[in-house]
């Protein structure tokens, strides 16, 4: 793909952008100027990634060029050998990274998001495993330098959770993590076994773009509040406060309970920052229409069939079945090494959303 005219169009965009940002009166509509910046900041990072491309196009053309004239195995012939391969994977890079501005972003690429995870079959052996996700995602967004806090959590007697729900922050949180959504699977011997026989457990995850108030009305009427007494480390002062928050969404049916922390109004908030979160992501399903409803449509019902990749631990091997992607670096990815399976997923969507638009 020629994608000369391409950054030459970033770059013109850029400068009507710059233009219109540099009226006042733009400020008057925040929402215009909002979307402007985002836009702004979107292209100058493509017209400067399109000229450093161009830049390595030329340099690499350059060193193909002496390679023709020099004489294998001279000290330049190997120097230029040696230049050409590290510039062939730059110009390979970047290619992807403008070929990714092609497409239309997704609006809620930029959001932050609403992690859940559940355990699904294997009893007590799902919940340990859940632990194993949410560690995972935690080395994860400390890679990525993100923020991770946990808004409402259910562990389990034997160890992990039964249920919890994380909320993170940062740059494109939604943009790379919205491709863990689904049935995880595990196939690995768990330490209550004692024949050494290999279990297999699944866990649910549902990743949900955060909903801003501006994103979805909630009419308070809908919303059925309850208040009740926390449990949970602490001691006596969490028993003796009323600060657990549990919002029932009358239109929906949908349930949210929090109890982690000791203030029944940050509860009441988390509670309803993940309300808004679940009834964006059904209002995203319906206009697609491609499920009866969110929730389901993102887990499956959890059985060990339903499934977007396996952990292998026997074997040292991750599956993701969606593109059958085989790894053989579990240990690693289990550490927070996630970029491996991400960045494959990411080009197989950029590849099918080109090909839709025959460029």
């Amino acid at each position: 793909m020629d994608l000369r005219p391409h950054i030459k169009r970033f770059t013109r965009r850029l400068s009507e952008v710059e233009s219109a940002l540099s009226d006042p009166k733009v400020f008057e509509d925040p929402e215009r100027a909002q979307e402007l910046s985002r836009e702004h900041g979107r292209l100058k990072d493509l017209v400067s990634k399109g000229n450093t491309y161009l830049n390595t196009v030329d340099q690499l053309e350059q060193n193909r060029e002496l390679l023709k004239t020099e004489e294998s195995g001279s000290e330049l012939y190997e120097m230029a050998r040696e230049e050409s391969a590290r510039l062939e994977k730059e110009e390979e890079r970047l290619a992807l990274e403008i070929q990714r501005g092609l497409v239309s972003p997704d609006p809620g690429d930029s959001k932050n998001t609403i992690f859940e995870i559940r355990a699904g079959a294997g009893g007590s052996e799902s919940a340990l495993f859940v632990g194993d996700l949410v560690r995972m995602y935690t080395r994860y967004v400390e890679k990525q330098g993100w923020k991770l806090e946990t808004l409402s959590s259910s562990p389990s007697d034997m160890g992990g959770f039964k249920e919890i729900i994380l909320s993170i922050s940062g740059s494109e949180v939604y943009k790379r993590l919205k491709y863990e959504s689904g049935v995880h699977r595990v196939q690995r011997v768990p330490a209550t076994e004692a024949q050494g026989r290999i279990h297999t457990s699944t866990a649910t995850v549902a990743v949900l773009p955060e909903a801003e108030e501006v994103d979805v009305e909630i009419n308070p009427q809908d919303v059925e509040i309850s208040i009740s007494r926390s449990s949970g480390p602490g001691g006596q002062a969490v028993n003796t406060t009323d600060s657990a928050v549990q919002l029932l969404h009358k239109p929906t049916g949908m349930i949210i309970r929090c109890a982690d922390q000791r203030s029944q109004i940050q509860n009441r908030a988390r509670a309803f920052t993940i309300l808004r979160s679940r009834l964006l992501d059904q209002k995203i399903a319906e206009e697609n229409a491609k499920y009866a409803a969110a929730r389901r449509a993102q887990v499956g019902s959890g059985e060990r069939n339903e499934r977007i990749r396996t952990y292998n631990f026997p074997q040292n091997r991750v599956t993701d079945h969606r593109i059958e992607l085989t790894r053989y670096n579990l240990s690693e990815v289990l550490e927070g090494e996630l970029d491996c399976l991400i960045e494959p997923l990411m080009n197989n969507e950029l590849s099918e959303k080109l090909k839709s638009l025959n460029l």
